[in-house]
């Protein structure tokens, strides 16, 4: 039995390091800036015509906004590994699952609230042209149906995930 848990989290430790290495040093950038989909769009930024002194703020908030948010995402991945390895349990224990499931919840509003305060800042330093723009580019739609483009998974395969 301990044979079977050990290569059932052996795979799955494959299966997850697979994904994270299918995108490369980039996380994907190349192909979510020549199609210009997902969360993020470059082309979206080309569009507004933007100063070179905001490009620079832009990028000086993205590139924060990540470091803040780095450590958010790889606790949350580090969350998920756990709470797969709970529910492989031949009896997984209701009160772990639902303790770290609440950890991740708070962990996802906590990147999402990073995400809104580097998302608003960026508004701030567009013009109002710019920002009416940015509002009817639905800028944090990818392709698919749904409220949000309806493909999740771009978030985290695009540059900045959703910035």
């Amino acid at each position: 039995m301990k044979k079977l848990i050990l290569t059932a989290t052996v795979i799955i430790s494959i299966l997850l390091a697979a994904t994270a290495f299918a995108f490369g040093p980039n996380e994907g950038s190349r192909a979510c800036d020549e199609k210009g989909s997902g969360y993020h769009h470059d082309a979206i930024w080309k569009k507004l015509n933007l100063t070179d002194e905001q490009k620079a703020k832009i990028e000086g908030i993205r590139t924060s906004a990540r470091k803040e948010i780095r450590p958010i995402r790889e606790k949350m991945f580090d969350k998920s590994v756990e709470l797969r390895r709970l529910w492989l349990q031949i009896n997984p224990d209701k009160d772990k699952i639902t303790a770290a499931q609440k950890e991740m919840r708070k962990l996802r509003d906590l990147m999402d609230d990073k995400v809104t305060a580097m998302r608003l800042e960026i508004r701030k330093i567009l013009t109002p042209e710019q920002n009416e723009k940015l509002a009817n580019s639905h800028w944090d739609r990818g392709p698919g149906f749904g409220p949000r483009g309806g493909n999740r998974g771009q978030r985290a395969s695009c540059p900045g995930g959703d910035f």
